[in-house]
């Protein structure tokens, strides 16, 4: 009777089943929500990143009278913000990539438009990769290639209303000019709409929405639909055809963009 009654009792099949299958109900609840909080770090990975690139465009025009780099031309002459500002940021090489977009073998153009890199070999060949790109408004050209341009730029950081203006945010590519008329993407996966410059911003990298930097130097999640009530240049009208007071309706947004956030 001794013996029988220290035997040990082990797990009943029907027992070890109920524990699997509580262990999954617990795993089916639990997994979304550790799915959210991996988005949001990544958010506020991105958005740290973004401060810093913020405090690194203040020093540079700190040391430079309150000015911007040049910038691209077609001259030899270029001062890309890459170059630019490469001595404030030397030592922080992961500040490039938004944390969604930091796999190297994802090119943009390749497909991965909204979570790829830059896809350039003579970028690669100076070195440069990354998933963040300048508002080329923000630029102080001394030759300017096309003088339309001249009157449209944002030299400096020193303007009246600076917390609606994007400096720098995620990106595709490097650089963008976005001009009130253009027209949204019609695809989510378009690296490049000729003529429609707000195209390389407007990418569903954190879900309807992208990150950025102003020229207050302030960082903030950015609505897709929001990108044309931000004044990206001196002459980018407020009530253009994209926005609400320029008369666009829910309807009129490509398909892909209905279901975001109106403003």
């Amino acid at each position: 009777m001794g013996s029988v009654m220290n035997k040990k009792r082990g797990f009943t099949l029907v027992e070890l089943l109920v524990v699997i299958a509580i262990i999954a109900l617990l795993m089916s609840i639990l997994m979304p929500a550790l799915a959210r909080v991996r988005k949001q770090a990544k958010v506020v990975i991105c958005q740290s990143n973004l401060r810093q690139w913020g405090s690194i465009f203040s020093m540079y025009t700190a040391d430079n009278d309150g000015s911007f780099q040049e910038g691209w031309d077609t001259v030899g002459t270029s001062n890309w913000w890459m170059d630019a500002t490469k001595a404030y940021y030397m030592d922080y090489p992961e500040i490039f990539f938004c944390p969604v977009a930091a796999n190297k073998t994802k090119k943009a153009a390749e497909g991965d438009v909204n979570f790829g890199i830059w896809d350039d070999a003579w970028l690669e060949n100076k070195g440069y990769q990354g998933s963040y790109g300048i508002n080329g408004w923000v630029e102080n050209k001394r030759v300017e290639i096309y003088p339309y341009m001249r009157p449209m730029r944002w030299r400096t950081d020193r303007v009246s209303g600076a917390g609606n203006v994007p400096l720098f945010l995620d990106a595709p590519w490097i650089d963008c000019w976005p001009e009130h008329n253009d027209d949204p993407p019609p695809l989510d996966n378009l690296f490049w709409q000729q003529g429609e410059q707000m195209a390389r911003f407007c990418k569903n990298r954190h879900d309807g929405y992208i990150n950025g930097v102003f020229l207050d130097y302030s960082v903030r999640k950015i609505g897709l639909k929001e990108m044309w009530l931000l004044k990206w240049n001196r002459d980018f009208s407020l009530q253009g055809p994209w926005t609400t007071v320029g008369g666009v309706k829910p309807a009129d947004w490509p398909e892909w963009m209905q279901g975001f956030k109106d403003y």
